[in-house]
C-alpha cells in the first residue's frame, strides 16, 4: 500500500508536466487547422515537420541555437572557475552569512540588474554582443555553484585534508588533490543546474541582445505574431529550446541523483 501510495503521488505531481510538454509535442506535429479544430485534435494523423521547417527557415534558430550553448557554456565554465574555489572558501572558514548574501543576490530579481547592466555595457560598447550576455548571465550561474559547492564541501571530511597537510601539503595542493576529487558529484550537479537555468533565461536574452546574438529563448519569442497566434511553428520553437535540455537531464540523470544525495566519507 506504501509503495502503491508513492506511486500515485509521483503520478500526480509529474502528470501535469509531462501532459503539458505532450501537448506541446502535439501542436508542433499538427498543421494550423487541427489545432483549431474543437474537438481538440490530441494525436496528429499524419503528423507533419512543417512547422519546424517554417521556424528554421523563416528564424535564424540555428544561430540562436548556437548563441545558447555559447552563452550558457561559457557562462557555466567561468561560474566553474569562481564558484567551486569560492565555494571551498567558504566551506572551510564557515562563512555562512556571505552564502546568505549570495542567496540574496540569485533571489533577486533579474529586472534589477537590467537597468545598470545596460547603461555599463552601452558606456563600454557591449550591448547586443555575446560577451554581454555571458557576463548577466553569470548573475545566474555563479550564485548557483557556490551555494551548491559550499553545502557539499562541508560534507567532506576533514581528517582527510588534515592528513595531507600533515605530510607537507599546501592548502592549493590540498584543495587540488583532496577536495576536488571528492567534490566530483557536486560539481556535475552544479554544472547542470547552472547550465540549465543559463539556457532558460529570457530577460537577458530579450533586453541585451541584438538581432544576431539572440538566445533560443528569445528567438521564441519573436515566433509571436501581432497579426495572429501560429499555435504550430510556437510550440515547435518551444520544443526546440525545451529538447536538449530535456535530454540532457534523462541522460545525466543517475549523476545529478548521487551529486544530489552525496554526504560524503565519514569520519571515524
Amino acid at each position: 500500500m506504501r509503495k502503491a501510495g508513492f506511486a500515485l503521488s509521483v503520478v500526480v505531481i509529474v502528470s501535469p508536466a509531462i501532459l503539458v510538454f505532450l501537448w506541446m509535442l502535439s501542436l508542433s506535429l499538427k498543421n494550423e487547422i487541427d489545432n483549431l479544430a474543437y474537438p481538440p485534435v490530441f494525436v496528429p494523423t499524419p503528423p507533419t515537420l512543417a512547422n519546424f521547417v517554417q521556424v528554421f527557415s523563416e528564424n535564424s534558430m540555428g544561430l540562436y541555437f548556437w548563441n545558447s550553448i555559447v552563452v550558457s557554456g561559457l557562462a557555466t565554465l567561468v561560474a566553474l572557475a569562481v564558484g567551486i574555489p569560492a565555494g571551498y572558501g567558504i566551506a572551510r572558514a564557515n562563512a555562512h552569512k556571505l552564502t546568505v548574501l549570495i542567496l540574496i543576490a540569485r533571489m533577486t530579481p533579474a529586472l534589477s540588474y537590467l537597468i545598470p547592466l545596460f547603461t555599463v555595457f552601452q558606456l563600454l560598447g557591449l550591448n547586443n554582443t555575446l560577451t554581454a550576455l555571458v557576463i548577466t548571465h553569470l548573475v545566474i550561474t555563479v550564485p548557483i555553484v557556490v551555494y551548491i559547492m559550499a553545502g557539499h564541501f562541508e560534507t567532506l571530511p576533514r581528517e582527510l585534508e588534515e592528513a595531507a597537510q600533515i605530510d607537507g601539503a599546501n592548502v592549493w595542493t590540498v584543495f587540488r588533490y583532496v577536495a576536488l576529487p571528492l567534490a566530483r558529484p557536486g560539481i556535475i550537479v552544479g554544472t547542470i543546474l547552472a547550465f540549465i537555468f543559463s539556457w532558460n533565461n529570457f530577460v537577458f536574452g530579450a533586453v541585451l541582445a541584438g538581432r544576431a546574438t539572440r538566445t533560443l529563448p528569445a528567438a521564441v519569442y519573436n515566433v509571436l505574431t501581432f497579426e495572429q497566434l501560429a499555435w504550430g511553428p510556437l510550440a515547435a520553437a518551444a520544443i526546440v529550446v525545451t529538447l536538449p535540455v530535456l535530454l540532457l537531464t534523462i541522460v545525466i540523470q543517475k549523476e545529478i541523483v548521487v551529486g544530489l544525495t552525496h554526504g560524503g566519507v565519514k569520519g571515524g
